[in-house]
């Protein structure tokens, strides 16, 4: 028999794999790709350039930074509003909530070892001979760690899932009719 949806019948894996979602979703408003470098004339430059050209949110950085986020926040919100059926859950909604947070996770970690492809092969010589160095900026370590916190969260959902196909179903009683 299905939950009636309330609040409180939101177990706290679910709420924390929707807080993990919303948070990647504001860390994409952080910066995710900034530039930097140690030469203070090459500082000066970095600095009378528009800030949009230096620091880049995860909305105009690639598709690896935009995407997970989305995906995250997308599984939360249906965990909160789907994990009250239990045919849902003993269906696979927590194994679908790990895949989906694992995807992530792995775009997530894609998009690091790719940081530089954000920039065109000449803008990159430029950065090299100037030595301008293309780093990771605090949105993204904040989007990782909210798909780690939505990959616990939902493996350990998915360990209680597990538990409770493992149950006996509750029967309602039948009405008698005349």
């Amino acid at each position: 028999m299905t939950q009636p949806f309330s609040v409180k019948s939101v177990t706290w894996r679910e709420w924390l794999g929707l807080a993990a979602g919303l948070l990647a979703l504001g860390s994409t408003f952080l910066p995710w790709t900034t530039l930097s470098t140690n030469k203070p004339d090459i500082e000066v430059v970095l600095s009378s350039l528009p800030q949009s050209d230096v620091v880049r949110n995860a909305w105009n950085a690639s598709f690896f930074a935009w995407c997970p986020p989305l995906a995250l926040v997308l599984a939360g919100v249906v965990v909160v509003v789907f994990g009250r059926f239990r045919k849902a859950r003993v269906g696979g909604l927590p194994h679908l909530w790990l895949v989906v947070a694992a995807a992530a996770l792995l775009l997530m970690v894609i998009g690091w070892f790719t940081l530089d492809w954000e920039f065109d092969a000449d803008q990159r010589g430029i950065f090299d001979a100037a030595g301008i160095a293309i780093d990771a900026g605090f949105g993204r370590f904040l989007g990782v760690l909210a798909g780690l916190v939505s990959a616990v969260a939902a493996f350990l959902d998915m360990l209680a899932a597990r538990a409770e196909s493992r149950q006996p179903r509750k029967r309602q009683p039948r009405s008698k009719s005349r």
